[in-house]
């Protein structure tokens, strides 16, 4: 056995090995499956081959091609089958888009070789004299090649797919294994299109299919041995598929070439020399034509410039002055500013205006501009506005444009908004500002130096700076959302304190005149109501003082403070209680040292709030002493109670109230007040049984 038959069998047994290895996975996923049945389709086929170049008869070496060209019916199905599963998390997602390919190259061409009875490859005579015997493949297995070659090249194109996307280690995984496979299938290619273009076999090419599996299963043995052939998750995007549409235009050039050899050979002797040379030399043209095209040529010159040219800008540089520039902008007429300046001095522009839209009248106006506006600007003046027809122009455009080659209406208006001042300095640019729905204005450039054009890089450049500036404006807008909404939040939390100290003392007030009927005619009463009036009088002056003062930072003002004292006073402020035993334990205490009107405020809060919390019949239990160096002051009542969970969540926290009217800022405001003092507020509370505050404060003895 010579090396050339062996090679074939040295092909199929690693292919097989690999096959098989590709499913030690506990759970094998639809990619090593399809792995599994292109690599045994590969074996099989490799075996056919090299048991038809040992065959030592004519009829047994057609017969273990035909056995060949059957095997090879299953590879379609399974490697795109496999290119489209393969390290794709979203592979159900490509299976769907590609069900139909699938299905064709799934049904036809087993059915072609398996539905029909007529053969697939017969020897013929090369000439008239018929002493040589060619390779001729049947119609049916002329129309397998072409199936194979198709499927070979979309397998390529979602492989080269998968790859591209894939990043870092990822992309290190997935690298022999894409090396390889491209071995294996662009050796099939190179064959299927020989077959295509000349309808003969040459069995000197099997080697070639041979040598190209066994080189193929050696680097998926590396890529295994790395990662054991481990899937991972990679999702493409379909921008890089149609980047990889060479490959495809490739074959179906290849297949239009072959169409072009079966037509030369019916009507006039493919088999001569000059004839194939003729085709050869057409396909040459037609590629050639090919590339000259305008349209392919700018894409080719699209697709080199990003991915293989040097870069024109250092972009990291840019984009991190880009960040450091606008990082430093507080408004949106500085970031404007800066953002205009920026683009000035990286594309060598000398007119860049960044127009933003009027939220009230949805016009375009100007944010900043490193060019004279038409007309001028005089002091004073409004700037210039565009109309809402542009607006709506550019909200239908995401990305950069040549503002010149838009033939509408609102175009002509934006160009006269935007003149040029040097007739060389190139066409105008508009590059919109926004992200998803929102449209936040445009950037339009002008007066570039020397008039260069614009290349697709550059391009991409300003797309990114001005997504950089859309959201910077975003997020001044709504910093500035978040500001006003600050603003009204503080003014609503101020207005609740301010009517519920006003509420305080309306209830004082309404005490006094309900029982001032009854006792009108008790001096003493009168005395005491008349001063009820008048501390009720100052207190409200004093929240008026404090209202006006809100925009300075509140200061208390603290004395010497007698807390027996304080309740006292409440309790006369509130005056009688009807139907309601209160009751006061009031210990020696020693002075603190603390503002007096917020005290007295927190004192009368808890009484009020004891009172409205029991019935008729109820007890409240005013007391205080002196204990662990701090003074203490508790108010317990035997009215409804809260719950642990209002306790928990909410007693504390503003506009939360258990009373039908209450505002629920009471308590809220006197926490902060005796916090503010360097005291404590406690509380116990059980529904149906009542409620007990304690206050402490600490002792600080005057010097």
């Amino acid at each position: 056995m010579t090396l050339f038959s062996a090679l074939p069998f040295a092909a199929a047994i690693s292919g097989l090995l690999l096959a098989f290895a590709g499913l030690l996975r506990k759970k094998p996923s639809p990619a090593a499956w399809c792995f599994f049945a292109g690599m045994t389709a590969f074996s099989i086929d490799s075996l056919f081959t090299g048991l038809s170049l040992r065959a030592a008869v004519l009829p047994e070496v057609l017969h273990w091609l035909a056995l060949g060209l059957i095997a090879k019916s299953f590879l379609p199905a399974a490697w795109l089958g496999f290119s489209l599963t393969y390290a794709r998390g979203d592979y159900r997602a490509s299976l769907a888009r590609w069900r139909l390919p699938l299905a064709i190259v799934a049904v036809v061409p087993i059915g072609l070789v398996i539905g029909f009875r007529e053969p697939l490859i017969q020897a013929v005579p090369a000439g008239p004299a018929g002493d040589v015997l060619v390779l001729r493949f049947g119609s049916l297995a002329r129309a397998l090649n072409v199936v194979i070659l198709v499927s070979f090249v979309l397998a390529m194109t979602n492989l080269e797919q998968t790859f591209r996307s894939a990043v870092g280690t990822v992309r290190w995984r997935l690298k022999y294994v894409v090396i390889g496979l491209a071995v294996i299938f662009g050796a099939h290619l190179y064959v299927r299109s020989q077959a295509i273009l000349f309808s003969s076999y040459d069995l000197a090419l099997s080697g070639l299919e041979s040598s190209a599996l066994l080189i193929g299963c050696l680097l998926l043995a590396l890529a295994y041995g790395r990662t054991g052939l481990t899937e991972i998750d990679v999702y493409p995007s379909r921008a890089v598929l149609r980047s990889s549409l060479t490959v495809v235009i490739v074959g179906a050039y290849l297949f239009i070439v072959g169409v072009l050899a079966q037509f030369v050979r019916r009507f006039g002797g493919a088999e001569s020399f000059q004839l194939q040379a003729f085709v050869v030399l057409l396909g040459m043209a037609g590629l050639a034509m090919l590339l000259l095209s305008n349209r392919v040529r700018q894409r080719i010159h699209t697709f080199v410039g990003r991915h293989f040219r040097k870069a024109q800008h250092d972009s990291v540089m840019i984009w991190a002055e880009v960040s450091r520039r606008l990082a430093g902008a507080t408004d949106h007429a500085g970031l404007c500013r800066t953002s205009a300046r920026l683009i000035c001095e990286t594309f060598e522009m000398l007119s860049v205006t960044v127009w933003l839209t009027d939220e009230q009248s949805r016009q375009l106006v100007v944010g900043a501009s490193t060019a004279r506006q038409p007309g001028g600007t005089s002091a004073g003046s409004p700037p210039p506005a565009a109309s809402t027809a542009v607006a709506e122009g550019l909200r239908a455009r995401s990305s950069p444009f040549d503002l010149e080659e838009v033939n509408e209406p609102w175009a002509g208006e934006f160009r006269q908004l935007n003149s040029a001042s040097f007739t060389k300095g190139g066409h105008r640019w508009c590059v919109p500002l926004g992200i998803g729905e929102h449209r936040l204005g445009a950037l339009v450039l002008a007066d570039r130096v020397n008039g260069v054009e614009f290349s697709v890089e550059e391009l991409e450049l300003l797309e990114c700076i001005a997504g950089q500036m859309t959201s910077g404006l975003l997020n001044l807008r709504l910093a500035e959302e978040v500001a006003r909404a600050g603003e009204l939040e503080a003014f609503r939390t101020m207005s609740a304190f301010f009517v519920h100290d006003l509420k305080n003392a309306a209830a004082s007030l309404n005490l006094m005149l309900t029982n001032l009927p009854a006792h009108f005619d008790d001096p003493a009463f009168r005395e005491d109501a008349l001063r009820g009036v008048g501390n009720t009088a100052r207190r409200i002056e004093a929240m008026i003082e404090r209202l006006s003062a809100l925009r300075q930072r509140p200061e208390f003002t603290p004395v010497d403070v007698d807390v027996n004292q304080l309740v006292v006073e409440a309790i006369e402020r509130l005056g009688a209680m009807p139907d309601v035993e209160l009751t006061k334990e009031l210990q020696p205490v020693p002075m603190i040292r603390a503002d007096r009107d917020q005290i007295q405020s927190v004192v009368t809060n808890l009484l009020l709030n004891a009172r409205d919390a029991v019935g008729p019949g109820g007890r409240i239990r005013v007391g205080t002493e002196h204990r662990d160096g701090r003074v203490a002051l508790s108010v317990a009542d035997n009215g409804c109670g809260m719950s642990a969970a209002f306790l928990r969540e909410s007693l504390f926290r503003p506009f939360q109230s258990t009373k039908k009217n209450g505002l629920g800022i009471g308590m809220y405001q006197s926490r902060m007040i005796v916090e503010a003092h360097g005291g404590s507020i406690q509380v116990e509370s059980d529904v149906g049984k009542g409620t007990t505050f304690c206050v402490s404060f600490p002792v600080t003895h005057a010097t």
